[in-house]
This record gives structure tokens, C-alpha cells and sequence, in this order.
């Protein structure tokens, strides 16, 4: 957010200069800079995940596709005083089951607090149902990658599409999109052992039934260490859910639905991570909508719809996840909308408890993206906005951008 700064000199202005402040600052548009462009080769290709940024100000995500054996990459791109930004592969990985590696890491990355980072492979692994894998950083710049854990799908889970999160104690959580005891997903646990092995718990096995099925989107904690997730069928109306998970005193997690989607114009689907704000509300998008979830004093939640999307201009399939800044202005990605072929947009509250959409950038399908999925976004200090596209770019295989409020 741009903010006029003016002494007590200049208090009183003639109109032409007024004019030509106004014409540079009041009217002032979004810009989008493409700042990486993927090629499926020894780079990577079809970016699927959002990025996460470092302190230094270098952006991290993962592709499902290329590097120098064709099975996904794990990237870091940094910038230039040129403002170039230069792209380096840290891992490749070699493919199928039984290598002990992965296969196509849709999901996003974490850091834990020495700089470590934790991310999910789909395929893989030493039974073939993905992985949960770690990088870390050496010395001489070589990252070295170590398999925490393979999913051998079935009741044990396996498939895992997005990434995972920490606890304050470096346990890590996640979904899978398959497996479990009626093959619906699974939410589950990573422990650490002091033998330096990793042991998973399934926490819940979903049924696709009234608890729902096919859970989409990473985890997120809330203050008193309550897991939130959504699943994408199920609920009520079979039109997906919002759940909560409660550590029990037993060990065990109990689930709790806290909302089911009626479809339409009511939501459906959710496909994004979730965010909190200050106040505890939780917000989601949910393909025509995004969502406010508000907790009672009772544990009831109650759904509002802050904004429909109409298509057009405002754009459609609100697929990808949302985050919130400082001020908690809410930010996201339309798959469509915009020029047909998606958006990135920001939604401000209002003190009447009313959200304005403002459009930050429609996708035209050529060399600056198209159709972002289930990417989150993140933003700097300056806010300024960052976030990937899987297809689209210069050859087609999606691109990282940039783009300056």
C-alpha cells in the first residue's frame, strides 16, 4: 500500500502539480513481472504449489515436472541488483518405487527453524504412495535430500498432493488424498525418534460419507493446537466440508465437521489451504465463494460468504488457497475469470463488515501464465505479491511472477 507523503512546505499546491501527482499515484495499476520461466527440462516444469519466501528475500517451490531426471525438482530463485532472478535447481528427483526418492511434488514447502526444508511427493518412495521428504542446506551449497517417510497407500494412506506443517515441537502433519481404511485420505502425524527415524500416525481415516472424503489443502493449527482442513466430497449436502481435529486425552484426534457446503452460490469443493485472521475467523475459498467461518462460544461456526464470484471480469473457480496480511487483507487466485484464463485478486473488509474486491492481474494466456490451480500466494514486506501458474509462460510449462500492488 502506497502512502502520500508530503512536509509543511508543500502543504498548498498548484493544480497542475496536483494533476501530475494524481496522474502518477491516484490512478496508479497493479503490475505483473514474469520472473521465471519454466521449461520442463533440467529447470523443472508445471510449478503446482504456492512459494515460501526466506529472510533474504529468496522465493522456494517445488515442480512436478523435469529436472535431471524428469520426476519433479525442489527450486530456489534468487534476485539480482539487475532485478533479474536467477533459478537454482537444489534437488531433482529420480522417480519411481522402490528408489527410495520421490515422484512429482505437487505440494508446497516449509522451513523449520534451522532451515531445514520439509515438503510431500505424490508417487514414489519406497512403496510407490509418495513420500514425505527433508532438504538440508551444507556448506558448500549442495543440498542433500533424506525420504522421512514412504506411504504405502491402502489403509496405511498414501498419495499425499499437498505439503506439510509444523508443530512448536517439530512434528510434522499432513493429508493424503488416498488410502486409509475406506480409501478416502487420511489426515496424519510425523514423529521424530531419537534414533533419527520418523514414525507416522493416522490420526483420521475419512469415509466420504457425513465426515467427508478426499481431504485437499495443507493443514493449519489454531492457538490451543487444533488441526483445520478441508475435504473435497462429503458433508451433508456431498458437496465437501470443513473440519476440525482435537487432541484427545488418550492420544487419539477426534474429527468434528464445522461446515458442509450446500453447492452454488453457498460454496462447494474446497480445494485451498485455509488462513486465519486475528479474531479466530476462518476464511477459505470454495470455487463461487470465499468463505468467513466464525467461531461461538458454544463451538458452533458460522458461514458468511464475503464475496461471489460472477465470472467475467471478476473472475470464476476459486481453486487455490488464500493468505492474509498485517492489515488482513485477503489474498488469492481465480483457475478462470479475469481474461478467461484466471486472476489474482485482493479482498479488503470494510468497517460495515462489507469486502471490496480489488483485481491485482487477469492472466492472458501467453507469456504471463494461465489457469492457476492450487497455489498459494505470498507477499513481502513491501507487498509486493508472488505466486506460480503450472502451464503458460514462454513454453508452456508455467512460470513464477511478481506482481506489485
Amino acid at each position: 500500500m502506497h502512502k502520500s507523503i508530503r512536509s509543511a512546505a508543500t502543504r498548498i499546491l498548484p493544480l497542475a502539480a496536483l494533476t501530475i501527482i494524481c496522474a502518477v499515484s491516484c490512478w496508479a495499476q497493479p503490475t505483473e513481472q514474469i520472473l521465471y520461466t519454466f521449461t520442463a527440462g533440467n529447470d523443472g516444469g508445471l510449478p503446482e504449489a504456492g512459494l515460501i519466501l526466506d529472510s533474504k528475500g529468496n522465493l522456494y517451490g517445488t515442480t512436478a515436472l523435469g529436472g535431471t531426471s524428469c520426476c519433479g525438482t525442489v527450486f530456489e530463485l534468487t534476485p539480482n541488483s539487475n532485478g533479474i532472478w536467477t533459478e537454482q535447481v537444489l534437488y531433482s528427483f529420480t522417480g519411481g518405487a522402490g528408489t527410495g526418492d520421490g515422484l512429482e511434488p505437487y505440494g508446497g514447502l516449509i522451513f523449520d527453524r534451522t532451515g531445514n526444508l520439509y515438503g510431500t511427493t505424490l508417487g514414489g518412495g519406497s512403496a510407490g504412495g509418495g513420500t514425505v521428504f527433508e532438504l538440508s542446506p551444507g556448506l558448500n551449497g549442495v543440498w542433500t535430500e533424506k525420504v522421512l517417510y514412504s506411504f504405502t497407500g491402502g489403509s496405511n494412506c498414501g498419495a499425499p498432493l499437498f505439503g506439510v506443517i509444523l508443530d512448536p515441537v517439530g512434528n510434522l502433519y499432513g493429508t493424503t488424498n488416498s488410502g486409509g481404511t475406506k480409501g478416502f485420505g487420511c489426515a496424519f502425524e510425523l514423529v521424530a525418534g531419537s534414533n533419527g527415524a520418523w514414525s507416522e500416525k493416522t490420526l483420521y481415516s475419512f469415509t466420504g460419507e457425513n465426515d467427508g472424503g478426499y481431504p485437499y489443502g495443507s493443514l493449519v493449527f489454531d492457538s490451543t493446537g487444533n488441526l483445520y482442513g478441508s475435504a473435497q466430497l462429503g458433508g451433508a449436502h456431498d458437496y465437501g466440508i470443513v473440519f476440525e481435529m482435537s487432541p484427545q486425552l488418550n492420544g487419539g484426534w477426534r474429527e468434528k465437521v464445522i461446515h458442509s457446503f450446500t453447492g452454488g452460490a453457498g460454496g462447494m469443493s474446497p480445494l485451498g489451504t485455509f488462513v486465519f485472521d486475528r479474531a479466530g475467523n476462518l476464511y477459505t475459498d470454495a470455487i463461487s465463494a470465499v468463505v468467513e467461518l466464525s467461531p461461538s462460544s458454544n463451538g458452533s461456526w458460522t458461514a458468511k460468504n464475503i464475496h461471489n464470484f460472477v465470472g467475467g471480469s471478476d473472475g470464476a473457480t476459486a481453486e487455490a488457497g488464500l493468505i492474509i496480511d498485517k492489515a488482513g487483507n485477503l489474498y488469492g487466485m481465480t483457475y478462470s475469470g479475469g481474461s478467461h484464463r484466471g486472476t489474482v485478486f485482493e479482498l479488503t473488509p470494510g468497517s460495515n463488515g462489507v469486502w471490496t474486491e480489488k483485481m491485482l492481474h487477469k492472466f492472458t494466456g501467453s507469456s504471463d501464465g494461465i489457469f492457476p490451480e492450487f497455489a498459494n500466494l505470498v507477499v513481502d514486506a513491501q507487498g509486493n505479491v508472488y505466486g506460480t501458474t503450472p502451464t503458460g509462460g514462454a513454453a508452456n510449462y508455467g512460470v513464477v511472477f511478481e506482481v506489485k500492488p
